[in-house]
């Protein structure tokens, strides 16, 4: 039974900024309600908005958005070119904004064909975009495209020569698809960087495997400890150093002061799971499900069904597997997980 991880998970910060263009009350409230991730609320401000017959370009890219937060991406595709359908051909700020969210949802919609076209068209009109290079390489990976997507990726990093994270992202989506040693050229380079802050090293030296120094940069980085991030990745690195009991409470107590951080309740079920807390490691994973947020909804899902078989609740897990399945039919290792079950 295998647990999955989050990966690649630079996008989840586009479900935070997402600043309204629009003068309509019910349109603003409705991009307030999506700051504060409340989805559902969202959609009902977008709702009473189009009664009020305020400005559709904004409601369609608005109810996109929450879509998004909602993990609803054959929603989020109709409503985000539903919106760039409102611009009449114009092209500005709010449509390259619309464009890339409608690229995102065709990739997290199992729709990379799709998303490296929306990509191809940002690109067409503004060749210095560093984050459309990324998304269509990214694209073109899950495509099995590795030699065009190499070349985006080269192209995102001459645009924006100076941002580590970026050549971090860039090798967590080569190792992810099993080509670890050539993104390790990118991480060499970060490295080389002359503006680099403790965190960023920190996790350079993670992917690595320079455990040790990861860890003292990283607690370098630590302050108060209130960066969700930080804490996240100090404590993968102590999991990484065996120290797994360590890192477990400082999850605990990240989230006993800071509640709601999706990814530190999926990292801490991972833990549990790794420790023989089953009981434990499923009420993380739950409770990180109740939060709403769909970066990782698909490896929180997956892990509380394998928590439940640790549990030997096969019954139960069969019936989440069979759901989960029609979520994302394109899942190899849960259709073989699922067959598995059947035989419980």
């Amino acid at each position: 039974m295998k647990v999955k991880v989050l990966i690649c998970a630079m996008f989840l910060c586009l479900l935070t900024g997402c600043a309204a263009f629009s003068d309509g009350e019910s349109t603003k409230q409705g991009y307030i309600a999506l700051s504060e991730k409340n989805y559902d609320l969202a959609l009902e401000y977008f709702d009473k908005a189009m009664e009020n017959n305020e400005d559709l370009q904004d409601i369609y890219r608005g109810q996109g958005i929450a879509y998004m937060g909602n993990a609803e991406y054959d929603n989020a595709v109709s409503a985000l070119r539903s919106s760039l359908g409102e611009s009449r051909g114009y092209v500005g700020e709010m449509e390259f904004d619309t464009a890339f969210y409608l690229a995102v949802a065709q990739f997290r919609n199992g729709d990379p064909a799709s998303s490296r076209e929306t990509c191809t068209a940002i690109i067409s009109l503004d060749r210095n975009d560093p984050d459309a290079f990324f998304l269509r390489g990214k694209s073109l990976l899950a495509l099995g495209e590795d030699d065009l997507a190499m070349r985006d990726f080269n192209m995102a990093v001459s645009l924006n020569k100076n941002d580590p994270d970026l050549y971090i992202d860039i090798y967590e989506c080569l190792s992810n698809a099993g080509l670890a040693e050539e993104g390790g050229g990118f991480l060499k380079s970060a490295m080389e960087l002359t503006k680099i802050n403790d965190f960023q090293k920190g996790k350079l030296l993670f992917f690595m495997g320079e455990y040790d120094e990861a860890k003292d940069n990283l607690e370098s980085a630590r302050g108060d400890g209130s960066d969700p991030e930080l804490i996240l990745w100090l404590g993968k690195t102590y999991e990484a150093l065996g120290d797994k009991s360590y890192a477990a409470s400082l999850y605990k107590t990240y989230l006993m002061e800071n509640k709601g951080n999706v990814e530190i309740y999926n990292q801490l079920g991972l833990c549990e799971m790794d420790t023989g807390e089953y009981e434990a490691a499923l009420q993380s994973f739950e409770t990180g499900l109740e939060q709403g947020d769909s970066g990782i909804v698909q490896s929180l899902l997956f892990n509380q069904i394998v928590a439940y078989e640790y549990l030997s609740d096969f019954k139960k897990a069969a019936v989440l597997m069979e759901s989960y399945l029609k979520a994302y039919p394109d899942d190899e290792v849960a259709k073989r997980e699922y067959e598995f079950l059947k035989t419980r």
